[in-house]
């Protein structure tokens, strides 16, 4: 059935009509698709509009034009827009001492009002996905014990900039470093991080940034990990571009990630690749971390980075006691993907390193 403002406020009135926590004025503003100047002058950039299609594709975004929703299933649509508003609901109850208004108690409590309204959509809700099926087990575990001991850090750029993974059959972390322009002997001599104060002093390149012209690199369970600032420039002929293309695949990678930071202008990526295809809905966009909000799916519905919806969601509900998205996002990552980095070799510097190879290497 195609969605029209008639239908969807008829809906939404049914829906009102049976539960205490909903009324007609909770519905956001309607518009034609493309409206926005009409949605409301007065829009907070957290406030949600609807936006609908010719087709009766219903596209919800909030003031910030941000899209947050998009879909021609009716039921959906309510279950997006219930989800906004007792995303509202629940922050209110939080500020009134239920809870940090900025904890992921405030997810808890989102969780429960959805239940009230409608069991289905609070099962729904607590998968993170777009039904009530392939909820992610509890995992168990506390968050700083995983992977998101890095986060913290790694938002200031420590200890790396670039947080690399690498996983395939036979994958080795010593030859992703050389691949990179890693210093062989610093490789085949078993460099660690503990090591680079004394031979970055030898100063090899004077005048260079060579506390940036190192690497870090291991395994860490299915994944081999490789951690930079940057990496030395590369020749980019034609035959220079081939013959690294060939030496990449002969590395036998099938899974990549990347995360990136640049603290100066509050920029941090991730980035995943699988079979040499990018997992994203959009290709041509940077997948920031801070696009992520507490009790809101970051990612599109449905989607291909629907599972990281899942695992993010699990987290919130798992462990109300965080109240660090960047933690919770990392959480995330090890839950969905495994990705982890050892914590005492990295800090204690026993991690391997290697600074890199001579210019003429």
């Amino acid at each position: 059935m195609r969605i029209t403002e008639e239908t969807l406020t008829s809906a939404w009135h049914r829906k009102a009509a049976g539960s205490e926590l909903l009324d007609d004025a909770m519905l956001p503003p309607i518009v034609a698709a493309g409206d926005y100047d009409h949605a409301s002058p007065g829009l907070e950039p957290e406030e949600l509009y609807i936006e609908l299609a010719d087709d009766g594709t219903v596209r919800g975004s909030n003031g910030d034009e941000e899209e947050l929703f998009d879909s021609d299933d009716l039921d959906l649509v309510l279950y997006f827009i219930a989800e906004e508003v007792t995303r509202t609901l629940a922050r209110q109850d939080s500020d009134a001492g239920a809870s940090s208004g900025r904890g992921a108690g405030a997810v808890v409590r989102q969780a429960e009002l959805l239940d009230h309204i409608d069991a289905a959509w609070g099962r729904r809700f607590r998968s993170g996905g777009t039904d009530d099926t392939g909820t992610v087990e509890p995992c168990g575990t506390d968050p700083i014990d995983g992977f998101a001991w890095v986060s913290g850090g790694w938002r200031e750029q420590a200890p790396y900039t670039h947080l690399a993974f690498y996983r395939g059959e036979n994958v080795k972390p010593e030859e992703i470093a050389l691949f990179h322009s890693a210093d062989p002997d610093d490789v085949a001599a078993g460099v660690r991080l503990s090591d680079l104060p004394a031979l970055l002093a030898q100063g090899r390149n004077p005048g260079s940034s060579l506390d940036w012209q190192t690497f870090c690199y291991g395994q860490a369970g299915e994944w081999a990990y490789l951690l930079y600032h940057d990496t030395p420039p590369r020749g980019c002929s034609d035959k220079e571009r081939k013959e690294q293309e060939e030496r990449y695949n002969r590395l036998g990678i099938t899974e990549s990630v990347w995360l990136s930071a640049c603290s100066a202008k509050a920029i941090y990526t991730f980035d995943y690749m699988r079979d040499g295809v990018c997992v994203a809905d959009d290709v041509l966009s940077a997948l920031e971390l801070i696009s992520y909000d507490l009790g809101r799916a970051p990612y599109r519905r449905g989607g291909q980075l629907d599972f990281l919806n899942r695992a993010i969601r699990r987290a919130e509900l798992d462990h109300p006691e965080v109240t660090d998205e960047f933690q919770l996002y990392f959480h995330a990552l090890e839950t969905a993907l495994g990705l982890g980095l050892p914590r005492t070799d990295i800090e204690q510097g026993t991690a391997r390193a290697a600074r890199w190879a001579p210019r003429d290497t």
